[in-house]
């Protein structure tokens, strides 16, 4: 599966295309990143460098889900490792919608 035009949340490694993103949003958290119909918030908030590619079919009993931290989320698509840096106004919004944020770019301070 070719990934041109694919992105991936910053925050939870969601991956569909840039349109679906704007169409849709992110399943997982567009009520804090509100990516819905706002490009600039798409660029922020995703990235079109990952690497992996996880097809999640029941985050709820999957061993998978658990070692990425996708548990509880919708099933689809998800990166393995996502590039890029999250801006602290995001950051606070996932922190006040009372996400955890864990980089998803093998950076360190993973807690499973």
């Amino acid at each position: 599966m070719a990934s041109r035009g694919l992105r991936a949340c910053i925050v939870c490694s969601f991956v569909q295309s840039a349109t679906k993103f704007l169409q849709n949003g992110c399943p997982n958290c567009d009520d804090f990143l509100e990516i819905r119909q706002n490009a600039d918030n798409l660029q922020e908030c995703t990235s079109a460098v990952f690497e992996g590619m996880i097809a999640l079919a029941d985050p709820e009993s999957s061993w998978v889900a658990k070692w990425q931290r996708l548990q509880g989320y919708t099933p689809g698509t998800y990166a393995v490792k996502v590039e890029g840096v999250l801006p602290d106004e995001y950051i606070n919004a996932a922190e006040n919608a009372g996400v955890h944020y864990i980089p998803r770019d093998g950076s360190g301070g993973e807690e499973v």
